[in-house]
């Protein structure tokens, strides 16, 4: 079987660390591609000396030029600006737009078959330019959002119980950020509503620190954002879609009606497949979960418009 190909654009925290579980995980060969000299070189080359040790046997290289990244089968878009503390999603727009363009560009001449993954904030309005730049078909360009908040959440969920994180079900959906829509309704422990186990304001509680959830990882860290928990998410889709496992995981997508929503791009439940995504689940929504649902696509709706994608 000859063995997938993914790049991973930008060599920092993120792309990085999504490299090394990639090979860890002998899933494919990575090329990570990056604009500073000798970042993305020193950081595959580390990598790949890694290999006798830890028993991975795939290859993985770094580089600045985009034709080594020709024919991936995958592409993760990391590469951007970091938020600062006090600094907002929005605040990155215009710097990520840029950034985010000239990627895409470069991506799509070189690998015009590949599958999208974007990851860079703010998330929705990314990947709706990593969408419109490409040209690419909706189900091959997928924003990575939903299966980290709803890792957040899962995560503030089971410490509060004190019950095992893999007990937790749930997801989230709506847009990356303030406006993110936590459904507890949809929320199990083994099987158990979550009602049933927490108060509602205990709950209430979770749901806001998991909209903060990003923020507080920033504001621990002082210089930096999260990296772990975003690369395990990435990784997480990219084996549903290689292995063709028909995971239903909420990601951000660009919707054509579906939940009453049109031309823009919301965190939502889809099945991902080989094809990337190969449906998008439409739940019942309650009507306060259904206008909080809009607000969020409105609030991306305003991001894009700025940037007029």
């Amino acid at each position: 079987m000859i063995r997938k190909k993914v790049t991973v654009v930008g060599a920092g925290n993120v792309g990085a660390e999504v490299a090394q579980r990639l090979v860890d995980k002998q899933m494919a060969d990575v090329v990570m591609v990056d604009i500073l000299e000798g970042v993305p070189q020193g950081k595959a080359l580390d990598m790949l000396e890694s290999g006798p040790i830890e028993g991975y046997d795939v290859w993985i290289r770094g580089t600045n030029d985009y034709a080594d990244t020709a024919n991936s089968d995958l592409v993760v878009i990391t590469a951007g600006f970091a938020r600062k503390p006090g600094m907002s999603r929005d605040d990155l727009l215009r710097k990520n737009y840029e950034v985010v363009k000239g990627t895409t560009e470069k991506v799509a001449k070189y690998s015009p078959e590949a599958i999208l993954i974007v990851v860079t904030n703010p998330l929705d309005a990314m990947v709706q330019t990593a969408f419109k730049v490409s040209g690419f078909s909706r189900n091959r360009v997928i924003g990575m959002a939903g299966v980290l908040d709803t890792a957040r959440y899962r995560t503030f969920i089971a410490e509060a119980l004190n019950v095992s994180v893999l007990d937790v079900h749930g997801f989230v959906l709506g847009g990356h950020g303030d406006t993110m829509v936590p459904v507890p309704r949809y929320t199990t422990v083994a099987g158990i509503p979550v009602g049933d186990l927490m108060p509602r304001e205990q709950l209430e509680a979770i749901i806001k620190r998991t909209r903060n959830g990003g923020a507080e990882v920033v504001n621990l860290l002082k210089t930096g954002s999260a990296f772990y928990a975003p690369s395990s998410a990435v990784v997480e889709m990219i084996d549903a879609i290689f292995e063709d496992r028909k995971k239903i995981l909420p990601c951000t997508v660009y919707l054509e009606g579906e939940y009453g929503i049109h031309g823009v791009f919301v965190g939502v439940p889809v099945k991902l497949g080989v094809r990337g995504i190969e449906q998008i689940v439409e739940i019942k929504l309650t009507p306060e979960e259904q206008i909080a649902l809009q607000q969020s696509a409105a609030a991306v709706k305003e991001l894009v418009e700025i940037i007029g994608v």
